[in-house]
């Protein structure tokens, strides 16, 4: 089983680049699935001050790589030849994911500040804002967790500046190359 990583900053794309994987039949193990699960257990209500506070929490009992090691059980019950990690937010999460599968290749989502804030605004999930200074704010505490070191170490850097289409043709062909159906 092959294993890749998508990172990119809020709204850049990663939903986007999972839905697209799914479409594909590649199965999608969601990081942010196992914050949103412990915001549940812990009665709180869904917001993007509770998943932060909790992702925070994780990590600082669990180190920085807490939510990454949540994950690799769920990633190995996967019978398929090609598996998605959507949301990586961490260099320590890449290098575990790299030591644990041998050959994971981390795909980076790249789109402005402009872009990505349109895009929360149309988007009103639970964990959404609206205004600027809001994701500037996100920005900064996941980039605290090492989201601009994952940046760094990408493999693939894919830009997503253009119409959902472009993006959709962008994203099938790379996962194709890295061995998803067509």
């Amino acid at each position: 089983m092959k294993v890749i990583g998508v990172v990119g900053l809020p709204a850049s794309g990663k939903g986007e680049f999972s839905n697209i994987a799914a479409g594909m039949g590649i199965p999608v193990i969601v990081m942010g699935d196992r914050i949103r699960q412990a915001v549940k257990d812990a009665g709180l209500e869904p917001n993007d001050t509770n998943f932060g506070a909790t992702a925070n929490r994780l990590r600082a009992e669990g180190g920085m790589d807490a939510i990454a090691r949540l994950c690799i059980p769920e990633i190995r019950k996967q019978d398929a030849p090609l598996v998605l990690v959507d949301g990586i937010r961490g260099d320590t999460e890449v290098t575990l994911f790299r030591k644990t599968f041998p050959g994971f290749t981390l795909i980076s989502i790249d789109s402005s500040f402009e872009n990505r804030l349109e895009r929360i605004t149309a988007r009103a999930r639970s964990d959404d804002f609206t205004s600027a200074d809001a994701l500037r704010n996100r920005d900064e505490r996941e980039l605290g967790w090492g989201l601009g070191n994952a940046l760094k170490v990408a493999d693939i850097h894919v830009k997503n500046e253009g119409t959902l289409e472009g993006f959709a043709d962008e994203v099938h062909a790379l996962l194709a190359r890295l061995g998803g159906s067509p």
